[in-house]
């Protein structure tokens, strides 16, 4: 017989976006199976900061192996789960993999004991100690990416870790626990909790020592606000409005208009640092916009799974309606369409790539965050209306300049309140440098030494005796 005073579990539909086919049917955590994990996180994280940090590393180690060995069911998941085409699914997995190489080549460097002062009567140094128990709420569009950035430094540091994938990357999710239990993270220190938004605030109530955040400002925001009491370390990586300015000394235009109509694409647009608005001196305008109009209009988009297919669907439905609307409003406010613009009519969250020329500052294409294939390209008289352009954004991620001259680009540059900024290239991110934002991009950084010491607090020690 039922009891009817059974608490009810929430279930969640994992869909696939470019057949919008229900892939499972997932439990959802409630907050007695959260509280029960976060116990259990509690008392492994004591445990396993007591492991050596070459022990710790040695478990990444083959964890990073696993991946490999792996990466055709990774890969598959990923790409019917969250729609990227296959082949960049697999860039993924191997550009996640390239960054923990980085965090096994260095982390001992750097949570190594320094002394300080080693004469005289007293003597110095400086330990590295773990936080605690940490929150790793991460996010769907790179889960693999944003995901090793934050949970293996974090474990290497000897934390416990309490994560929440997206409910677009579950999956995924699900593998990767799978994958660092296999590999020898103890089971009670890195635990999954499945679930939307009411789920994730569920973890801003416990008391956790950090909280690691990746997705939108709003979302950001209101986290922030929420954990402020708590005065705890947190990290927000958050999004981007990136501007590429193509200057008239450029010597391949057609080279040029190729790397930023990749920028826009890749991913379908769904990236943090994905090219948003492009800037072109009127000097060569129109030969950019023809250059890149026909590439676009060579891409091939439909089944993920296909690999000849360029884009693939967006991983959110509503998305659609949010690019459109983007769209309708700068078609009245005087915009003209070169290329796409529209939502395929079948199964799937497609969206042509787009292109949209005849625009300014007064569209909401060019100050809002589309996250989608769609793209601006405004012309400009010279360097110093390009700067003020670009820097004419609430956000602050990255920033690129295309030029012959490093010096002339590099005047730009040094004006981009941005935490990155490309010469020549853009949209990429290296293990080796710090990712951080300015303004609304976000706060603290990951990657590079600072990425490994974000996960780990110091301790002064006066010696005298």
């Amino acid at each position: 017989m039922n009891n009817p005073f059974t608490k009810k579990l929430a279930h969640m539909k994992i869909i696939n976006p470019a057949t919008e086919a229900i892939i499972r049917d997932i439990e959802e955590d409630m907050d007695e199976t959260i509280n029960e994990k976060f116990e259990l996180l509690t008392q492994g994280q004591r445990t396993w900061a007591k492991v050596s940090v070459d022990e710790r590393i040695a478990v990444i180690q083959k964890f990073y192996d696993l991946l490999e060995e792996n990466k055709d069911e990774l890969a598959n998941t990923l790409t019917s789960e969250m729609g990227k085409p296959l082949q960049q699914s697999y860039n993924e997995i191997n550009g996640a993999r390239g960054r923990i190489k980085f965090f096994i080549d260095h982390s001992k460097k750097y949570l190594s004991e320094e002394w300080i002062t080693t004469e005289g009567a007293t003597k110095e140094k400086i330990v590295y100690e773990p936080l605690g128990v940490i929150a790793n709420i991460s996010a769907w569009n790179y889960p693999f990416l944003v995901g090793v950035n934050v949970f293996i430094p974090a474990l290497i540091g000897g934390n416990a870790v309490f994560y929440k994938p997206s409910e677009y990357a579950t999956l995924t999710g699900l593998h990767i626990r799978d994958l660092l239990c296999k590999a020898g993270i103890p089971f009670n220190c890195f635990k999954i909790v499945i679930g939307r938004g009411n789920v994730g605030e569920q973890l801003l109530q416990l008391p956790l020592n950090g909280y690691f955040f990746t997705g939108s400002y709003r979302t950001g925001k209101y986290i922030a606000e929420k954990i402020a009491g708590k005065m705890v370390p947190f990290q927000l990586e958050l999004g981007g409005k990136d501007p590429l300015y193509v200057m008239d000394d450029i010597e391949d235009i057609d080279k040029a208009a190729a790397d930023a109509l990749e920028g826009v694409i890749y991913n379908s647009g769904q990236s943090c640092c994905a090219v948003e608005r492009i800037y072109v001196h009127e000097n060569i305008y129109d030969a950019f916009v023809d250059s890149y109009t026909v590439q676009c209009k060579k891409l091939k988009m439909g089944d993920p799974l296909d690999k000849n297919t360029d884009i693939g669907p967006l991983s959110r439905k509503e998305q659609q309606a949010f690019l459109s609307s983007q769209v309708d409003d700068a078609i009245i406010l005087g915009a003209t369409i070169k290329c796409g613009g529209k939502i395929p009519q079948g199964k799937g969250y497609f969206f042509e790539p787009t292109v949209l020329v005849n625009v300014n500052h007064s569209m909401k294409l060019m100050k809002e965050e589309s996250f989608g294939p769609v793209v601006g390209i405004q012309k400009v008289k010279d360097d110093a209306e390009a700067i003020q352009l670009m820097g004419d954004t609430n956000y602050g991620l990255t920033a690129a300049v295309y030029s012959k001259s490093f010096e002339r680009a590099e005047k730009v540059m040094q004006q981009m309140n941005t935490g990155t900024v490309y010469w020549n290239c853009c949209d990429r991110v290296s293990a080796s440098l710090p990712w951080s934002g300015r303004k609304q991009s976000g706060l603290g950084a990951t990657l590079s030494y600072q990425g490994i010491r974000a996960f780990v607090q110091p301790k002064a020690y006066h010696i005298r005796g």
